[in-house]
């Protein structure tokens, strides 16, 4: 087998290997305690992990990026609006920050930081989403938004309906 086969196969098994792992990645089941009823998602940004609550005791365990510095905020909202592959817009802090950012950049396209799946909050400035930036994922990295693997938004988007409790918690 020459080199350049064998490092085109090798790249071919490493990417379905990759795939393969990230399609079957499972969210953690943890406890979980607190006052808060089932269906509730609860993000404590403090600890970058967003939990939905199951029960009274139990909840589905994911790790998030959150809000850097002068980014985070705390309350209760809920899940206004469900989108898959959504298209993405700089807010105005963002866009006055870095200004060479496109208006807009279309869902589906790999520089999108949404990822494959968005949930805007009532308050309309923020969203739960994906992220075409896997490794953010577990940092302070945002204007505020949390952030998610994709496989996770995936697996949380089809859980959660429009109107979830959202508590986001420092």
């Amino acid at each position: 087998m020459s080199l350049r086969i064998a490092v085109a196969l090798t790249a071919a098994i490493g990417s379905c290997l990759l795939i393969t792992t990230e399609a079957q990645a499972q969210p953690d089941l943890v406890d979980f305690q607190g006052n808060y009823s089932p269906g509730t998602i609860v993000v404590k940004t403090d600890e970058r992990h967003l939990y939905l609550v199951l029960d009274s005791g139990h909840a589905v365990r994911y790790p998030v990026g959150v809000g850097k510095a002068g980014k985070q905020w705390a309350g209760v909202t809920q899940i206004a609006g469900k989108y898959r592959n959504p298209a993405w817009s700089p807010p105005p802090e963002l866009k006055r920050d870095k200004p060479s950012i496109p208006d807009v950049i279309p869902g589906g396209s790999p520089r999108n930081p949404m990822g494959v799946a968005a949930m805007t909050l009532a308050d309309g400035d923020y969203a739960i989403h994906g992220t075409n930036a896997p490794n953010s994922v577990g940092g302070f990295v945002s204007y505020g938004c949390i952030r998610m693997l994709n496989a996770d938004i995936s697996d949380l988007y089809q859980r959660v309906s429009i109107g979830t409790t959202v508590v986001v918690s420092r």
